[in-house]
Protein backbone atom coordinates (compact mmCIF):
# COMPACT_ATOMS: atom_id res chain seq x y z
CA UNK A 1 0.00 0.00 0.00
CA UNK A 2 1.63 3.42 -1.17
CA UNK A 3 0.34 5.88 1.08
CA UNK A 4 -2.77 7.54 0.02
CA UNK A 5 -6.48 7.02 -0.47
CA UNK A 6 -9.83 8.99 -0.45
CA UNK A 7 -12.75 9.31 2.51
CA UNK A 8 -15.31 11.50 0.96
CA UNK A 9 -18.27 10.25 2.21
CA UNK A 10 -19.89 11.53 5.75
CA UNK A 11 -19.50 9.96 8.89
CA UNK A 12 -22.73 8.83 8.94
CA UNK A 13 -22.71 6.94 6.05
CA UNK A 14 -19.70 5.12 7.27
CA UNK A 15 -21.63 4.18 10.41
CA UNK A 16 -24.06 2.79 8.76
CA UNK A 17 -22.02 0.28 6.52
CA UNK A 18 -20.61 -0.65 10.35
CA UNK A 19 -24.11 -1.41 11.57
CA UNK A 20 -23.31 -0.58 15.06
CA UNK A 21 -26.56 -0.09 16.93
CA UNK A 22 -23.92 1.81 20.00
CA UNK A 23 -25.17 5.19 20.65
CA UNK A 24 -22.81 7.56 18.86
CA UNK A 25 -20.19 10.94 19.79
CA UNK A 26 -19.12 12.30 16.54
CA UNK A 27 -16.44 15.26 16.82
CA UNK A 28 -15.17 14.27 13.01
CA UNK A 29 -18.48 16.89 12.02
CA UNK A 30 -21.47 15.87 10.06
CA UNK A 31 -20.91 16.84 6.66
CA UNK A 32 -19.42 14.84 3.56
CA UNK A 33 -15.76 14.55 4.41
CA UNK A 34 -15.49 15.37 0.59
CA UNK A 35 -11.40 14.19 1.26
CA UNK A 36 -10.48 12.81 -2.58
CA UNK A 37 -6.90 12.56 -2.47
CA UNK A 38 -5.81 11.83 1.27
CA UNK A 39 -1.48 11.75 2.06
CA UNK A 40 -0.11 10.88 5.18
CA UNK A 41 0.04 12.85 8.38
CA UNK A 42 -3.66 13.92 7.19
CA UNK A 43 -6.14 14.41 9.93
CA UNK A 44 -8.53 11.51 8.77
CA UNK A 45 -11.93 10.33 10.41
CA UNK A 46 -11.12 7.00 12.60
CA UNK A 47 -13.59 5.18 14.64
CA UNK A 48 -13.16 2.87 17.76
CA UNK A 49 -15.35 2.10 20.61
CA UNK A 50 -15.02 3.51 24.07
CA UNK A 51 -17.14 1.25 26.33
CA UNK A 52 -20.48 0.54 24.50
CA UNK A 53 -20.12 4.05 22.55
CA UNK A 54 -19.07 4.52 19.26
CA UNK A 55 -16.72 7.43 18.50
CA UNK A 56 -15.83 9.07 15.28
CA UNK A 57 -12.98 11.77 15.96
CA UNK A 58 -10.35 13.22 13.38
CA UNK A 59 -6.76 11.38 14.05
CA UNK A 60 -3.19 11.94 12.20
CA UNK A 61 -3.26 9.30 9.73
CA UNK A 62 0.70 8.12 11.16
CA UNK A 63 2.24 7.50 14.33
CA UNK A 64 5.37 6.25 15.98
CA UNK A 65 6.27 5.96 19.82
CA UNK A 66 8.05 9.06 21.42
CA UNK A 67 11.40 7.27 21.72
CA UNK A 68 11.72 6.63 17.96
CA UNK A 69 14.43 8.50 15.96
CA UNK A 70 12.68 7.12 12.55
CA UNK A 71 12.75 11.01 10.42
CA UNK A 72 9.37 9.69 8.68
CA UNK A 73 6.16 8.36 10.67
CA UNK A 74 4.76 5.35 9.65
CA UNK A 75 1.20 5.33 8.23
CA UNK A 76 1.37 1.43 8.03
CA UNK A 77 2.24 -1.80 10.47
CA UNK A 78 2.42 -5.40 8.97
CA UNK A 79 0.25 -7.92 9.99
CA UNK A 80 2.71 -10.45 10.61
CA UNK A 81 4.60 -8.23 13.04
CA UNK A 82 2.70 -5.45 14.52
CA UNK A 83 1.42 -7.73 17.33
CA UNK A 84 4.47 -8.84 18.84
CA UNK A 85 7.05 -6.36 17.82
CA UNK A 86 8.15 -3.61 20.14
CA UNK A 87 7.58 -0.45 17.86
CA UNK A 88 3.89 -0.71 18.12
CA UNK A 89 3.42 -2.24 21.45
CA UNK A 90 2.10 0.56 23.42
CA UNK A 91 -0.96 0.93 20.69
CA UNK A 92 -1.71 -2.74 19.68
CA UNK A 93 -4.35 -2.63 22.16
CA UNK A 94 -6.09 0.32 20.92
CA UNK A 95 -8.09 -1.31 17.70
CA UNK A 96 -9.92 0.96 15.76
CA UNK A 97 -11.31 1.10 11.72
CA UNK A 98 -10.10 3.66 9.60
CA UNK A 99 -13.18 3.70 6.56
CA UNK A 100 -12.18 4.87 3.39
CA UNK A 101 -13.43 4.90 0.29
CA UNK A 102 -10.64 3.71 -2.04
CA UNK A 103 -7.00 3.95 -1.99
CA UNK A 104 -4.16 4.76 -4.87
CA UNK A 105 -1.20 2.74 -6.09
CA UNK A 106 1.34 3.43 -8.50
CA UNK A 107 2.32 1.05 -10.87
CA UNK A 108 4.99 1.61 -13.27
CA UNK A 109 4.01 0.45 -16.47
CA UNK A 110 7.12 1.97 -18.85
CA UNK A 111 7.95 5.58 -19.75
CA UNK A 112 9.18 8.74 -17.60
CA UNK A 113 6.85 8.00 -14.78
CA UNK A 114 4.26 5.17 -12.92
CA UNK A 115 0.62 4.96 -13.45
CA UNK A 116 -1.61 5.47 -10.44
CA UNK A 117 -4.11 3.23 -10.13
CA UNK A 118 -7.67 3.52 -7.67
CA UNK A 119 -8.58 0.36 -5.86
CA UNK A 120 -12.73 0.22 -4.09
CA UNK A 121 -15.01 -2.43 -3.52
CA UNK A 122 -16.81 -3.74 -6.68
CA UNK A 123 -20.23 -3.22 -4.50
CA UNK A 124 -18.75 0.42 -4.34
CA UNK A 125 -19.36 0.08 -0.33
CA UNK A 126 -17.45 1.81 2.19
CA UNK A 127 -13.60 0.36 3.22
CA UNK A 128 -13.69 -0.71 6.43
CA UNK A 129 -9.98 -1.03 7.10
CA UNK A 130 -8.48 -2.74 10.75
CA UNK A 131 -6.12 0.13 12.08
CA UNK A 132 -4.33 1.03 15.60
CA UNK A 133 -3.55 3.92 17.27
CA UNK A 134 -3.54 6.43 20.09
CA UNK A 135 -6.57 8.85 19.95
CA UNK A 136 -8.97 11.01 22.43
CA UNK A 137 -10.41 8.80 24.70
CA UNK A 138 -11.87 9.14 28.38
CA UNK A 139 -12.66 11.89 27.77
CA UNK A 140 -9.17 13.81 27.58
CA UNK A 141 -8.34 16.44 24.68
CA UNK A 142 -6.38 15.45 21.31
CA UNK A 143 -2.72 15.33 21.67
CA UNK A 144 -0.19 16.89 19.54
CA UNK A 145 1.52 13.08 19.03
CA UNK A 146 -1.77 11.54 18.55
CA UNK A 147 -2.11 9.14 15.18
CA UNK A 148 -3.00 5.72 13.67
CA UNK A 149 -1.81 3.29 11.43
CA UNK A 150 -3.39 0.75 8.79
CA UNK A 151 -2.78 -2.66 9.31
CA UNK A 152 -1.45 -4.22 5.80
CA UNK A 153 -1.13 -7.73 4.42
CA UNK A 154 0.40 -9.72 1.52
CA UNK A 155 -1.45 -8.96 -1.75
CA UNK A 156 -2.76 -11.95 -3.00
CA UNK A 157 -4.85 -12.56 -6.71
CA UNK A 158 -4.29 -9.74 -9.40
CA UNK A 159 -3.87 -6.99 -6.78
CA UNK A 160 0.04 -8.31 -6.79
CA UNK A 161 0.09 -7.01 -9.87
CA UNK A 162 -0.14 -3.45 -8.28
CA UNK A 163 1.76 -3.64 -5.04
CA UNK A 164 3.11 -6.18 -2.60
CA UNK A 165 0.92 -4.57 0.44
CA UNK A 166 -2.73 -4.74 0.80
CA UNK A 167 -4.57 -2.71 3.92
CA UNK A 168 -5.92 -5.13 6.16
CA UNK A 169 -10.18 -4.82 5.36
CA UNK A 170 -12.77 -6.52 7.31
CA UNK A 171 -16.39 -7.10 6.51
CA UNK A 172 -19.03 -5.09 8.65
CA UNK A 173 -19.07 -8.31 11.26
CA UNK A 174 -15.49 -8.43 11.18
CA UNK A 175 -14.98 -5.26 11.94
CA UNK A 176 -17.74 -4.97 14.84
CA UNK A 177 -15.78 -7.63 16.75
CA UNK A 178 -12.28 -5.77 15.87
CA UNK A 179 -13.71 -3.20 17.44
CA UNK A 180 -14.71 -4.62 20.39
CA UNK A 181 -11.49 -4.84 23.03
CA UNK A 182 -13.17 -7.65 24.72
CA UNK A 183 -12.14 -9.92 22.03
CA UNK A 184 -8.00 -11.14 23.27
CA UNK A 185 -5.69 -9.43 21.82
CA UNK A 186 -4.31 -13.21 19.97
CA UNK A 187 -8.00 -13.70 18.89
CA UNK A 188 -7.91 -10.21 17.23
CA UNK A 189 -4.53 -11.34 15.47
CA UNK A 190 -5.60 -14.10 14.06
CA UNK A 191 -8.78 -13.07 12.43
CA UNK A 192 -6.52 -10.22 10.54
CA UNK A 193 -4.11 -12.67 9.79
CA UNK A 194 -6.58 -15.13 8.13
CA UNK A 195 -9.87 -13.42 7.60
CA UNK A 196 -9.56 -10.10 5.84
CA UNK A 197 -11.58 -9.70 2.80
CA UNK A 198 -10.62 -11.81 -0.61
CA UNK A 199 -9.05 -9.40 -3.51
CA UNK A 200 -12.04 -11.05 -5.08
CA UNK A 201 -13.81 -8.19 -3.43
CA UNK A 202 -12.17 -5.64 -5.26
CA UNK A 203 -11.68 -3.99 -8.47
CA UNK A 204 -9.33 -1.28 -9.76
CA UNK A 205 -8.42 0.86 -12.78
CA UNK A 206 -6.24 3.73 -13.78
CA UNK A 207 -6.55 7.46 -13.12
CA UNK A 208 -5.59 10.57 -13.75
CA UNK A 209 -1.68 11.69 -13.02
CA UNK A 210 -2.93 14.82 -11.54
CA UNK A 211 -3.97 12.41 -8.34
CA UNK A 212 0.47 12.64 -7.80
CA UNK A 213 -0.42 16.22 -6.41
CA UNK A 214 -1.90 16.06 -2.57
CA UNK A 215 -3.42 19.59 -3.40
CA UNK A 216 -5.62 18.46 -6.22
CA UNK A 217 -9.49 17.15 -4.14
CA UNK A 218 -11.57 17.50 -6.88
CA UNK A 219 -13.74 14.45 -7.37
CA UNK A 220 -13.18 13.71 -10.80
CA UNK A 221 -9.37 12.66 -10.07
CA UNK A 222 -11.46 9.03 -9.15
CA UNK A 223 -12.90 9.03 -13.02
CA UNK A 224 -12.00 5.65 -14.34
CA UNK A 225 -9.32 5.72 -17.76
CA UNK A 226 -9.72 2.70 -19.93
CA UNK A 227 -10.79 -1.12 -18.38
CA UNK A 228 -12.00 -1.92 -14.64
CA UNK A 229 -9.94 -4.84 -13.38
CA UNK A 230 -10.97 -6.71 -10.88
CA UNK A 231 -9.42 -9.37 -8.31
CA UNK A 232 -10.00 -12.26 -10.52
CA UNK A 233 -8.20 -10.71 -13.35
CA UNK A 234 -11.62 -10.45 -15.25
CA UNK A 235 -11.60 -7.01 -16.74
CA UNK A 236 -14.56 -5.26 -17.77
CA UNK A 237 -15.96 -2.44 -20.09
Amino acid sequence: MCGRLSQYRGIHDFVATLSMPNALVNTAGDEALAHYNVAPTTQVALLHLEGETLHADRVRWGWQPHWSREHSIPVNARVEKVAHGPFFREIWPHRAIAPIDNWFEWVYEGGPSKQPYLVRRRDRAPILCAAIGQYPAGGRDPKTDDGFVIITADSVGGMIDLHDRRPVTLSPELAREWLNLAMPKELAHQMLLHQGEPAEAFEWFKVDNAIGNVRNQQPDLLTPIGKVLRGDRKGNG
